[in-house]
């Protein structure tokens, strides 16, 4: 959502999935655990202080440097995020922490597959997300004004669009996403730390790049194939390699399709 109105990736994204995961942790002990209405409250308590978050970055980081190079805004993003993760050390500390059950667990098996209720739950919560931001951003007016910004900075401003307040906005939703994420990934991998954020922010970064950069639905699919992708490589003899295959699908998807799955190549008047 952010390259899409702003032409430049977010690296404090992955640091924010760290602080909604750490919300989830501290709203998580003054809720009932196990149960589907405290895990629901969590949820929507991390994602409304990362929203918050994600506009106090955009207000005090990104907005000084509105109509600065590229380069400048792309160290800064880094300097963010670098902030972030020292930030979480000084105040959560290093040590990984045990993250609790928000919602209640049940195994089950179907057809000699065995998955849990966490996993049911992580899929269930991420398709209603992602229509919700699909009907956002399509069906909304700030949806319209998303789009128009990302289209023409300049010609949204003369139509009496408020471009910093739809960045502002974008950024508070795209934050809002990464806590729900942050609190969905400890679900399944229940120890989180301040560095927890980095290798699923490559990763996430490599599935928007394999479905196409600033397209909502190529993003989607591009973390399902990597996810697959994953999974049988995880339960090869290859499985030391698992990490390392995202990787090596940026570097083949940027060869032979650099717009991604879903992206379309556009021409740029010179």
């Amino acid at each position: 959502m952010v390259y899409g109105v702003l032409r430049f990736i977010n690296f404090a994204h992955c640091d924010v999935f760290m602080v909604g995961a750490f919300a989830g942790y501290y709203i998580g002990q003054h809720v009932p655990e196990h149960t589907w209405w405290g895990g629901l409250v969590a949820l929507a308590g991390a994602m409304l202080i990362c929203a918050v978050l994600g506009v106090v970055i955009e207000r005090l980081a990104y907005r000084p440097l509105r109509g600065a190079p590229t380069l400048n805004v792309l160290i800064t993003a880094i300097g963010v995020s670098l902030l972030l993760e020292n930030l979480g050390q000084h105040f959560f500390g290093a040590t990984p922490r045990a993250f609790p059950e928000l919602f209640p667990v049940q195994s089950f098996e179907l057809g000699g597959v065995f998955f849990s209720s966490n996993q049911l739950v992580v899929i269930g919560v991420s398709l209603l997300l992602l229509f919700a931001l699909r009907f956002i951003v399509l069906r909304t007016k700030i949806g319209t004004a998303m789009r128009a910004l990302s289209l023409n900075r300049q010609a949204a401003s003369l139509v009496g669009i408020n471009n910093d307040f739809v960045i502002s906005v974008t950024f508070a939703l795209g934050s809002a996403l990464a806590a729900a994420g942050g609190i969905l990934y400890a679900l399944n991998y229940p120890s989180i730390d301040p560095l927890m954020g980095v290798l699923p922010g490559l990763k996430a970064f490599v599935a928007a790049v394999l479905g196409g950069v600033g397209n909502i639905p190529g993003a989607a699919l591009g973390g399902l194939l990597l996810g697959i992708v994953e999974t049988f490589v995880g339960g090869s003899e290859w499985s030391t390699y698992k990490d390392a295959i995202a990787f090596a699908l940026l570097i083949l998807i940027l060869l032979f399709r650099p717009a991604g799955l879903l992206g379309r190549h556009l021409r740029e008047k010179v």
